[in-house]
């Protein structure tokens, strides 16, 4: 699986929500001014990549997302815990809790979240 830039992430958040939709649905829904040429390259690098699929409907191209949001979204984690803390995911853990500044009651759910995976 093709690493995805911010944009291509953007498209495939909306695509993961909505389902199949056109290009024109997903600029309406675009978290940002975007032009539909920009758009439509994004898409262009999704369908090449094999993030999502296409199909006709009389002139119309539908996109649907192929390629799984958890499956993507552990791929991304895998990379920044390689990239910046050689591997590590409890580095890249530690840091997350250590840049968001967590409330106690974060604290504390992220403690009974590890130890409900212990069972």
């Amino acid at each position: 699986m093709e690493r995805l830039t911010r944009g291509e992430a953007e498209v495939m958040r909306i695509l993961w929500e909505q389902g199949e939709m056109k290009p024109a649905e997903v600029q309406e829904r675009f978290p940002r001014e975007i032009k539909n040429s920009a758009l439509r390259s994004y898409l262009a690098i999704l369908l090449k990549k094999g993030h999502v699929t296409r199909r006709l409907q009389g002139k119309a191209y539908y996109y649907r997302a192929r390629t799984r949001r958890d499956s993507a979204f552990r791929r991304m984690l895998r990379e920044m815990a390689d990239v910046f803390f050689a591997g590590s995911t409890q580095a890249l853990i530690c840091r997350l809790i250590k840049n968001e500044g967590l409330s106690e009651k974060e604290l504390l759910d992220l403690k009974r979240l590890s130890e409900e995976s212990k069972d």
